[in-house]
C-alpha cells in the first residue's frame, strides 16, 4: 500500500476525499435507514402497547435517542482525532457505525423478548449516535485540510452528499426491501437494509484504509510534541480560548439540523399517518430529493469558494424562510407531484445554500491543534439542540394544532432566522491558508471578506 511520501500531492487530495465522502455516505446510509425504519415499522413492533399515535411519535423519539449520545462522540472523536490523528479515529466510528446498525437488523421485537426489545434498541441507537458525533467532523477536515486555498467550499461540500446519498441508498434499500418482500415487509423484510449495510461498510473500509494522513495535522503534531499545551486536552483549549467560533458553529446549524429531518423523516411519516396517502409517495419524495441535493450541494460548495461562505449561507438562509410555507402547502395536497416537488425545493435551494459551505466556515474558524474538536463538538451540540427530537417534536406540534401545521412551519422559519444572525457574526476566512489562522483568539486573527 502506498504511503504518503510515495503519493502525489494530487493523489493524497483525491483519497482524502474519497475517505471523507465515500465513508460519510456509507455511514449516513446506516443511520438513516433507522429513521425511516422508525417512522414506518419500529412504532408497532417495538411499542405495540401505545395507542398508533403515541406509539408512533414514541418510535420517532427512539430515533432522537441516537443524538443523545453525538456530543460524547463529538469529545472523544475530537480528542483524538486531534491528537492521534484524523485517519484513525475516522475508521473506529466507522467500525462502530457498522457493528451497531448489523446488530439492529439481528435483534428479536417485543413480541419475541418483551420490554428488552425496545430497550436494546435504543442502546444501539446510541451506539449510533456516538458514532456519527465523531464522524461528520473528521470527514469534514480530511476534505478541507487537504483541498487547495482557493477550492476549500467545494472540496469541503462533498462529505456533505454524505447525508443525502445515504438517505438516497437508505430510501432505495427499504423500498428494495419492501418490495421484496411484500406483506412479510414487518416480519423479516425491514430487516435487509440493516443487514445489507455490512457490504456496503466493506467498501467504506478499503477507502479509509487507503487514505493518508492530513498533512496539517501531521505538520502541527511535529510542531507541538514537546509543548506543555499539546498534553491539555483540545476541548479544555477550545472552550478558554475559541468560545465565539463555537457558538458560532454551534447556532449556525439551526437553519438545517432540524429541518433537514422535517422534510426527510418527519414528512415521510406525515404523509402517510395523517394524510392517509400511499407510503410510496413519501419514500419517492425523498428519493428524487435526495438526489438533487448531491447535485446541488458541491454547486454552492463551488459558488462560496466565489462569493464566500457567509453570503453563500444567507442566501440560502432567505430562501428557506420565504419558501417554508409553499413548500408545506405543496405537501399538504397529499398529491404524489406536489409531495415530491415540495421535498426537492427546500433540499435543492435552501438546505443546499446552508449545507454546503459549513465545513470550510467552521475548518476556517478553528487551528489545526483544536480543528477536530471544535467543529465536532459544535456540529453535535447542535444536533442535540436541535435536530435530535424535531420528527417527534413536529407530529407532537401537528396533534396540538389539530392535524394544522402552522406551528411546524414557524418552527422551520425561527430556527433558521436564529441561524442567519450567527453565521453573520461568522470570519469568511477563504483568502487565507489554514495555517495562517495559528492559535490565537480567532477574534484576532485577519479577515478577509
Amino acid at each position: 500500500m502506498s504511503t504518503a511520501a510515495t503519493l502525489t500531492p494530487e493523489q493524497v487530495r483525491r483519497r482524502s476525499l474519497q475517505s471523507g465522502t465515500i465513508g460519510a455516505i456509507v455511514e449516513w446510509y446506516e443511520y438513516t435507514i433507522y429513521g425511516v425504519a422508525a417512522a414506518l415499522v419500529f412504532g408497532h413492533l417495538f411499542f405495540p402497547n401505545l395507542s398508533p399515535g403515541i406509539g408512533q411519535i414514541v418510535s420517532l423519539a427512539s430515533f432522537g435517542v441516537g443524538f443523545l449520545a453525538r456530543p460524547l462522540g463529538a469529545f472523544v472523536a475530537g480528542h483524538l482525532g486531534d491528537r492521534i490523528g484524523r485517519k484513525s479515529t475516522l475508521i473506529l466510528t466507522f467500525s462502530i457505525m457498522t457493528v451497531a446498525t448489523a446488530a439492529i437488523g439481528l435483534m428479536p421485537t417485543y413480541d419475541q423478548i418483551g420490554v428488552a426489545a425496545p430497550l436494546l434498541l435504543c442502546v444501539l441507537r446510541l451506539a449510533q449516535g456516538f458514532a456519527v458525533g465523531g464522524e461528520w467532523g473528521g470527514a469534514a477536515i480530511v476534505a478541507v485540510e487537504n483541498a487547495p486555498r482557493a477550492r476549500r467550499g467545494y472540496f469541503g461540500s462533498w462529505p456533505q452528499i454524505g447525508v443525502s446519498a445515504g438517505l438516497l441508498l437508505g430510501t432505495a434499500a427499504v423500498s428494495f426491501s419492501s418490495w421484496i418482500s411484500g406483506d412479510a415487509f414487518d416480519q423479516w423484510g425491514w430487516r435487509v437494509p440493516f443487514l445489507l449495510s455490512i457490504l456496503l461498510a466493506s467498501v467504506g473500509f478499503f477507502i479509509r484504509l487507503r487514505a493518508t494522513e492530513s498533512p496539517a495535522f501531521l505538520a502541527e503534531k511535529e510542531k507541538m510534541d514537546a509543548e506543555l499545551e499539546r498534553r491539555k486536552a483540545p476541548a479544555a483549549i477550545l472552550f478558554r480560548h475559541h468560545r465565539r467560533p463555537l457558538l458560532i458553529t454551534i447556532f449556525g446549524r439551526f437553519a438545517e439540523a432540524g429541518n433537514y429531518y422535517l422534510f426527510t423523516t418527519f414528512v415521510l411519516s406525515y404523509v402517510t399517518g395523517t394524510l392517509g396517502v400511499p407510503e410510496s409517495h413519501g419514500l419517492t419524495a425523498s428519493m428524487i430529493g435526495a438526489a438533487v441535493n448531491i447535485v446541488m450541494i458541491p454547486v454552492f460548495g463551488a459558488l462560496s469558494d466565489r462569493i464566500g461562505r457567509v453570503r453563500t449561507f444567507l442566501l440560502g438562509g432567505a430562501l428557506i424562510v420565504v419558501t417554508t410555507w409553499p413548500v408545506f402547502a405543496l405537501i399538504e395536497t397529499g398529491e404524489l407531484w406536489g409531495i415530491v416537488l415540495g421535498v426537492v425545493l427546500f433540499l435543492a435551494l435552501g438546505h443546499a445554500l446552508v449545507y454546503a459551505p459549513l465545513p470550510a466556515l467552521y475548518c476556517e474558524m478553528f487551528p489545526t491543534s483544536v480543528r477536530y474538536s471544535g467543529i465536532s463538538i459544535g456540529y453535535q451540540m447542535a444536533s442535540i439542540i436541535l435536530a435530535s427530537f424535531t420528527p417527534a417534536l413536529a407530529s407532537a406540534m401537528v396533534l396540538w394544532a389539530g392535524g394544522s401545521l402552522w406551528m411546524v412551519i414557524a418552527f422551520a422559519i425561527g430556527t433558521t432566522l436564529i441561524a442567519m444572525v450567527a453565521i453573520a457574526f461568522a470570519p469568511d476566512r477563504r483568502h487565507l491558508e489554514l495555517d495562517e489562522i495559528g492559535d490565537a483568539a480567532p477574534e484576532t486573527v485577519a479577515e478577509s471578506r
